[in-house]
């Protein structure tokens, strides 16, 4: 039973050291983080970004602000503002309606099935 002991003591000792020796490990590195590049979007519609509006974004399946900011480089609010006016003239058509997140289609009559698509992306 002695021996048990001693073995015991042993251990201690050397769990003691253990948790003192911690601190020298090497320390860690914090990432620097990544740049994300700054999107010099436009504030105000110029003629060509005007006529793109109505060209490419009624053929797009999928609509939303961001979409329409990142496709034609104007920034958010003005994104908001072109889908509500292709909406008053019915080129494309609401699928969810929400302050945060407008989800848009393009009008074309077989409106259930792309519903149906909408709600799987």
């Amino acid at each position: 039973s002695n021996m048990a002991k001693k073995i015991e003591q042993k251990s201690k000792e050397a769990k003691a050291k253990a948790a003192s020796g911690g601190g020298k490990a090497k320390k860690k590195k914090w990432s620097k983080g990544k740049q994300k590049d700054k999107a010099n979007n436009a504030v105000v519609f110029d003629q060509a970004t005007y006529d793109k509006l109505f060209q490419e974004i009624p053929h797009q399946r999928y609509i939303t602000v961001a979409t329409v900011s990142d496709r034609l480089k104007v920034n958010g609010s003005l994104a908001r503002k072109a889908l509500a006016e292709l909406e008053k003239q019915g080129v494309i058509r609401p699928v969810q309606k929400h302050s945060s997140c407008l989800i848009y289609t393009r009008a074309i009559q077989p409106e259930a099935t792309e519903e149906e698509e909408q709600k799987e992306e």
